[in-house]
């Protein structure tokens, strides 16, 4: 079975920072593109930012450009999220998301949330 455990969000001042991990299993990790995707209290789906699985492309939403990082270590199957210059804005639950079939799946989600 897939299983994406996401970690490291908490509470955060404006302006802070924070790194989420993704840690994945039950596919060959190497071979897959990786999303993280985030949902605001009350509001849909926003995706945020993916990692291809080949040609080390990253991808960002406009939202944190600039502000936010993806990086991915094959070797340790992880997906990281460093997060800088937090705004209020951000607070949401992030999901790690692997989007391609037949392994497509959801972590659990980690809360960040940005308050002063």
């Amino acid at each position: 079975e897939v299983q994406l455990v996401e970690s490291g969000g908490g509470l955060v001042q404006p302006g802070g920072s924070l790194r989420l991990s993704c840690a994945a299993s039950g596919f060959t990790f190497s071979d897959y593109a990786v999303n993280w995707v985030r949902q605001a209290p009350g509001k849909g789906l926003e995706w945020v930012s993916s990692f291809s699985s080949g040609g080390g492309i990253t991808s960002y939403a406009d939202s944190v450009k600039g502000r936010f990082t993806i990086s991915r270590d094959d070797a340790k199957r992880t997906v990281y999220l460093q997060m800088n210059s937090l705004k209020p804005e951000d607070t949401a639950v992030y999901y790690c998301n692997l989007p391609t079939p037949p392994y497509a799946s959801w972590g659990q989600g980690t809360q960040v949330t940005v308050s002063s």
